[in-house]
């Protein structure tokens, strides 16, 4: 079977399955199969599928269908235009969290923490950006952790990125212009109407703290007020209607300049504030 037959029943079987944008999937996992970049597809589409190739595509496309995420299948996620290695025990880094991403780097920073570092692309997205800065990563999970040193190698920042294995800032020493987070705050009751690329197939540790959804803010607020150097910046995800809450709970800490941000789409994506400087 040539590429464009094969492309055009992946494209079918995904649609009926429920994918959104079933063509666009069809055709990464095709570029997947046959070990190209996706914008060479068509230069390689028209020949004929070798028998190697044929089954990676068909067991890509049949994951695909029962709703596995892209990501995993390809193991490969697209940030800040750089390419971060995706497992099922990482969050898929998403375009919204290059909110954060543009909001930290709109300030200056030369130490900075990230909290459930995950695949670890907002800490390494920040060190690749700023060549002078280096950084540290916590998170939960020792197999996230594996991933994000693989991915610091990958990016060439190893040596300036190091990676805790602890909740939050349990192990954490040392003060820090910048902590980032993009923390589980997904309320529980919000888990069952998540897409089944998520609900199924993320780990829930990274998706949801089974309460509110606010427990992560509440419980590194203060210590990270505490580990901010005066004048450093705590810049957060949250979901579009955590701003006021999320705003409280940093309000609460210390926190001043507290500012609720949107995201591309213009849903509240973003909150960021500060450590006030000795002048207050």
């Amino acid at each position: 079977m040539r590429g464009t037959e094969a492309l055009a029943a992946a494209a079918r079987r995904l649609r009926d399955a429920g994918v959104d944008d079933a063509a666009r999937d069809a055709r990464l996992l095709l570029a997947h199969a046959l070990q190209v970049a996706p914008g060479r597809l068509a230069l390689h589409s028209g020949d004929p599928l070798t028998e190697a190739q044929a089954a990676v595509f068909h067991a890509a496309v049949a994951a695909r269908a029962a709703r596995q995420p892209l990501s995993q299948i390809t193991g490969r996620r697209l940030f800040w235009g750089r390419s971060f290695q995706v497992t099922p025990e990482t969050l898929d880094p998403r375009p919204e969290t290059e909110s954060l991403v543009a909001e930290a780097l709109a300030g200056p920073f030369t130490r900075v923490l990230d909290l459930g570092t995950g695949t670890g692309c907002i800490l390494l997205t920040l060190l690749a950006e700023r060549p002078g800065a280096s950084g540290i990563g916590t998170d939960l999970s020792a197999a996230a952790l594996a991933v994000a040193r693989r991915n610091a190698e990958a990016t060439g920042v190893g040596p300036r990125a190091g990676f805790l294995h602890c909740s939050w800032l349990d192990d954490v020493t040392g003060g820090f212009d910048l902590i980032v987070s993009n923390p589980p705050y997904i309320a529980a009751g919000e888990m069952a109407g998540l897409a089944p690329e998520v609900r199924d197939h993320e780990p829930h540790l990274a998706l949801t703290d089974g309460g509110d959804g606010l427990g992560a803010y509440r419980a590194f607020a203060r210590p990270a007020f505490d580990a901010l150097l005066p004048g450093g910046r705590l810049i957060v995800e949250i979901g579009p209607t955590q701003g006021a809450a999320v705003a409280a709970i940093a309000a609460a800490a210390g926190f001043a300049g507290i500012r609720v941000l949107p995201d591309m789409d213009g849903r509240d994506r973003i909150v960021a504030a500060c450590r006030p400087d000795a002048s207050g």
